[in-house]
């Protein structure tokens, strides 16, 4: 359904560094980056997720929350710690969340900027 997102951030550097550990550890990279965006997927120049620099970013409200697919538990266990590593903030231990599924498995955190972020696997992987 979706083609890309693009997250506003304050600090480009901030923003990149935190985003290059928290994507490494789910299998994606930076792709491409100038002065005021940085590009993150699996293809050079083709980003799935972009940073873009604004003085006036500011994260969505309640409700709002990004998840990036994790191809195992161990990689949604990295993610947390990269984000924690990072500067980012816990939102949510990894581990099961049976409400949203028996094998539903999950970690939750907030960038540097307020963006609230998941990284899930849904399988017994």
């Amino acid at each position: 359904m979706l083609h890309h997102i693009s997250l506003g951030v304050r600090d480009l550097a901030v923003a990149g560094a935190f985003y290059d550990a928290l994507l490494e550890a789910l299998g994606y990279r930076r792709v491409f980056e100038d002065e005021t965006a940085i590009g993150y997927g699996l293809v050079d120049d083709n980003d799935l997720l972009c940073l873009k620099l604004r003085d006036d970013a500011t994260a969505p409200g309640a409700g709002f929350h990004l998840a990036f697919a994790a191809p195992s538990r161990n990689a949604v266990d990295a993610f947390h710690r990269a984000a924690q590593h990072a500067g980012g903030r816990d939102n949510g231990a990894p581990g099961l969340r049976p409400d949203y599924g028996a094998q539903y498995y999950a970690a939750f955190v907030i960038d540097p900027d307020g963006h609230r972020l998941e990284a899930v696997i849904n399988a017994a992987g």
